[in-house]
């Protein structure tokens, strides 16, 4: 099997990994992308079916690259003669740093000497570059010393379909609108006799791709142009194979085509590019247009149900407009007022035009059109006597309350959305009396399902000199402002009390609830488990120590003690680790641990777990290891191992961890004991040592600064 990566815009990743798994392919998604392997056949097929894909690329090769010449090594260490002819046109798309390499466009020209240099010595001539439509384009990825060159199958990105000839001053791009139609699940929708209704239709992006959807027209099935059409490894006789299935299974799937689309633009223009380009898609008979206000939508005559959804304009890409607000209140008023029973979707970048509908959603999804993130809010419309009633007013302390998280989410929003992350700390006793830590977990969605957030709520046992019901008071106050904050029933928070300075297990067994969620955190899946222990198998404030440990894992064996769900192993794995061991005391952490690995498609023999006592496992362990990552208790009193107090016993421990290491690796030391003093006067004699600690908080944590400690420990003289 192949390697392919397929890129797409940031929120379609898991549709895509389900959309190219019904394809054939055994895809993982990534951040704005997913990698899949599989057939060429498999490739070919995405090229021409994938609605949500932007690209498909072949990966060649990935090499170190930490500066030029290294990237020039490893260009030229392909044979190009194996993919295209010596004098053919090329481009070359280039993204991403390594090392000093710092710019996108020397690092593009450097891969094209390279492959110039290979042809003229070989061939006496060399390849052109064009970049619109060469014969191959290639695509050079850096990343923290290394890159990866592929080869882009699909040439120019897979939304530009063939059928726009004219697009209107805002076009939705067709992978997103595809995107907003599974989100509003459309098929369901058309399978049960529904009709479909974009009142701002603009150029006819909704109408056509909805249409094609229903229909089975592979979106690819008019493009003129691939990349792969160019390549010297190309089965045309494949490719021509699968294109005349593909327009036999659209011949048909047109001809049972319902005509229940209907599209209105205030703007007459729009209408008339609309009907071109459902002319040159080949569904003008399919779809009603009228040039129309908002304020006259309509129920279609012989409908019972359908979806209504469109992408209004919204300010950032159409001008700021001072009637926006009251264009979503008609638009709102008339879904109440003309469409119970149906579903509704609208996209938009800003919660107060989404507030200006007056509904209610139901889901909420993020989506990107073009750099501008965008949410699309699902309803399920209402008769006006169904409408639910309104929430009890927050009393004057849970008002407070939710005044501080919203404070702390107005912080924290651009960086947490910048750096993708989907499970964060969000409030931790930032007023005294309210004192609780608030934590959110995002969940993956299932294939077309919405994210769903839980918060972790865990409440700091207060002092004996408070009274008990007025703390009790107090937490109803914080659960019901985060709650309202976040928009999330009841029964996704998730309520414990942790006690301060206690000791003992650093976990802690809390009920006896199976139930695990997964999440997703620097591109990669986690199981956590919100109920049945006190932590929850992945510790928020260690995020960026993880990170580290991707960075520094590049082609060393890592050891992970204190492993706890090996979620440090995992990016390890993802880092290019040669291979993990995976070393803790219980078998549930490991069972879980395995779960973990499985789930980010780790579970292989170079990723090993054992079961023990750590300081044993030292003792009698014979490898060395070139990375070693130690995030031991506080304290710890099992039975099947060694009392453990890690003031105490830190010395012996990372003199052990020495012991196992290579001459050039490193040992990444954390614990959040706050009051922990690390003695560096015992461990200057066989180490050197960098404090890392502040540069290891995420920026949700900096609240609490002391969360925890962390170092890098290397032997004297490396």
């Amino acid at each position: 099997m192949t390697g392919f990566f397929a890129t797409c815009p940031k929120g379609l990743e898991y549709l895509l990994r389900d959309e190219l798994a019904a394809l054939g392919a055994e895809a993982h998604e990534a951040l704005a992308g997913v990698r899949f392997a599989g057939s060429l056949e498999t490739a070919y097929r995405a090229c021409l079916e994938s609605r949500l894909a932007s690209r498909i690329l072949l990966t060649l090769s990935e090499f170190d690259a930490p500066d030029a010449d290294a990237l020039y090594a490893g260009v030229q260490a392909i044979d190009w003669s194996a993919h295209f002819a010596p004098d053919a046109t090329l481009a070359i798309d280039a993204g991403g740093s390594s090392g000093s390499i710092t710019h996108s466009k020397f690092a593009a020209q450097k891969t094209k000497d390279a492959i110039a240099d290979q042809c003229r010595e070989r061939f006496e001539t060399r390849p052109t570059i064009e970049t619109e439509r060469p014969d191959v384009r290639l695509n050079l990825r850096l990343h923290k010393g290394r890159a990866t060159l592929s080869l882009d199958l699909s040439g120019e990105p897979l939304h530009r379909r063939g059928w726009r000839r004219e697009a209107g001053e805002a076009p939705l791009k067709e992978n997103l609108a595809c995107a907003m139609l599974l989100r509003a699940r459309w098929p369901e929708i058309y399978a049960a006799g529904g009709a479909f209704i974009d009142p701002m239709c603009g150029s006819g992006t909704l109408l056509i791709e909805a249409a094609w959807m229903v229909a089975g027209v592979a979106p690819g099935l008019e493009r003129g142009y691939f990349g792969l059409l160019g390549w010297r490894g190309h089965d045309q006789q494949l490719w021509q194979r699968l294109c005349y299935d593909a327009r036999e299974r659209a011949s048909e799937g047109l001809r049972g085509l319902r005509s229940c689309f209907f599209g209105s633009d205030v703007d007459p223009r729009m209408i008339t590019t609309a009907t071109h380009n459902l002319q040159n898609a080949g569904l003008a008979g399919f779809v009603t247009l009228a040039k129309q206000n908002v304020s006259h939508l309509q129920r279609p005559p012989d409908f019972a149900n359908g979806l209504v959804i469109t992408n209004p304009p919204y300010g950032e890409r159409m001008g700021e407009v001072e009637e926006l607000p009251a264009l979503y209140r008609q638009l709102g008023d008339r879904l109440k007022a003309e469409f119970p029973g149906w579903r509704a979707a609208v996209l938009t970048s800003e919660p107060e035009l989404e507030r200006a509908l007056g509904l209610n959603p139901d889901k909420r999804y993020v989506l990107y059109n073009g750099a501008l993130e965008c949410r699309l809010s699902v309803f399920a419309i209402r008769g006006r006597d169904e409408a639910p009633r309104a929430a009890t007013p927050l009393s004057p302390g849970a008002e407070m309350v939710a005044n501080r998280i919203r404070k702390n989410l107005k912080h924290l929003r651009k960086t947490l959305a910048r750096e993708g992350v989907s499970c964060f700390r969000a409030y931790d006793a930032d007023l005294p009396e309210y004192a609780a830590a608030i934590d959110v977990y995002a969940g993956v969605p299932e294939s077309g399902g919405a994210v769903q957030s839980y918060l972790h709520v865990q409440e700091y046992a207060a002092p004996a000199t408070v009274d008990a019901g007025a703390a009790q008071a107090r937490l109803r106050d914080l659960q019901r402002a985060a709650c309202a904050v976040f928009e999330i029933p009841r029964s996704r928070l998730v309520l414990k009390t942790r006690e301060r300075g206690k000791g003992g297990s650093k976990y802690g067994r809390f009920a006896e609830n199976d139930e695990y969620l997964i999440v997703e955190e620097g591109g990669l899946r986690f199981l956590v488990n919100l109920r049945e222990r006190l932590d929850t198998g992945l510790f928020l404030d260690h995020r960026l120590v993880r990170a580290r440990v991707r960075e520094l894992a590049h082609d060393r064996d890592v050891l992970n003690l204190f492993a706890y769900t090996a979620t440090a192993s995992v990016y390890a794995a993802s880092g290019g680790a040669l291979s993990t061991t995976s070393v803790d005391l219980s078998p549930v952490y490991l069972e879980w641990a395995s779960r973990n690995l499985d789930l980010n498609g780790y579970g292989t023999d170079a990723h090993r777990l054992a079961q023990g006592d750590v300081m044993v496992f030292l003792r009698e362990d014979r490898q060395r290891y070139g990375l070693i990552f130690v995030d031991p208790p506080t304290f710890s009193n099992s039975s099947r191992a060694a009392e453990f107090d890690v003031q105490r016993d830190h010395v012996a421990l990372l003199e052990a961890c020495g012991n196992r290491l290579r001459d050039d690796g490193v040992i990444v030391f954390s614990n959040n004991f706050r009051r922990f003093k690390l003695d560096v006067d015992s461990l200057q004699s066989t180490f050197t040592i960098e404090d890392i600690g502040r540069a290891s908080i995420p920026p949700d944590f900096a609240r609490k600064p002391q969360i925890h400690g962390c170092w890098l420990l290397r032997k004297l003289g490396t």
